[in-house]
């Protein structure tokens, strides 16, 4: 059985988390960590990593970006792996997050669903296939109109799987309205729609002579994060220390 600890229990995603883990046979949610420790659980929580004294495998943290550095530097002194799946962290949260897998497993990816990782996969594959005979590539993502960042960063993961398997020799293009001129062959369109309610949708245009070849993923709800998240964790808990992705998750 793993043993995982929920860092964000009170949240969203950590009531759902905590919803999948009762459900799964081969995990067990031993405690949780938030500040708010009035609300009830089957697990004890504890406002900090640091406090709490429940063995286990690893931490799932869905929290906020200035609880996640000291949850890192908890987790280094108990030897706990951890699945980051909190967003928002700036380059020096992100700085630390790459210095803790020195020490302990870490699992960091730009999106925790299965299905966003496993497109990230397969535009890798259609781009090494069609860019040699002259498709053109644009990405297009939805989101409600609450977002606030534009592109999204699924956008730009799946703009940077893309570009790896080009050697990174295409640049990305935003905007075309301020310039009158033709579409250059080394970049990669990517338009952002906002609106309604959308949870998000991502679509790769591969726009060839007489052709087009299309990848879609939608997201549903937010639930696909979180099983995501569930199955990084299990997939963490028998990892040595180092830097993993869900694309380790899904190989």
């Amino acid at each position: 059985m793993i043993k995982v600890i929920m860092h964000g229990c009170n949240g969203k995603m950590g009531h759902t988390i905590s919803k999948l883990i009762a459900d799964d046979a081969q995990c067990e949610l031993v405690a949780g960590i938030d500040l708010d420790t009035t609300q009830h659980f089957d697990y004890p929580v504890f406002t900090s990593l640091d406090l709490c004294d429940v063995d286990a495998d690893v931490v799932i943290d869905f929290s906020v970006a200035p609880a996640v550095v000291p949850m890192l530097k908890a987790a280094i002194s108990k030897n706990l792996g951890v699945v980051v799946c909190t967003t928002g962290l700036n380059d020096e949260q992100i700085a630390f997050v790459h210095e803790t897998a020195h020490k302990v497993p870490i699992l960091f990816s730009a999106n925790m669903s299965l299905g966003i990782n496993l497109m990230a996969n397969l535009v890798k594959k259609a781009t090494q296939v069609l860019t040699n005979a002259n498709f053109d590539i644009e990405i297009i993502e939805k989101h409600h109109n609450q977002k606030l960042d534009a592109p999204s960063g699924t956008a730009l993961y799946i703009a940077d799987s893309i570009n790896e398997a080009l050697d990174e020799k295409y640049n990305y293009k935003y905007d075309r309205s301020t310039e009158r001129i033709k579409r250059p062959k080394n970049e990669i369109g990517i338009h952002a729609l906002r609106g309604g309610t959308i949870v998000g949708e991502h679509q790769v245009i591969f726009a060839g002579d007489d052709e087009v070849f299309e990848i879609n993923h939608i997201a549903q709800s937010k639930s696909i994060f979180a099983v995501g998240a569930v199955n990084a964790a299990k997939y963490l808990s028998s990892q040595a220390k180092g830097m993993y992705s869900m694309g380790d998750v899904i190989e």
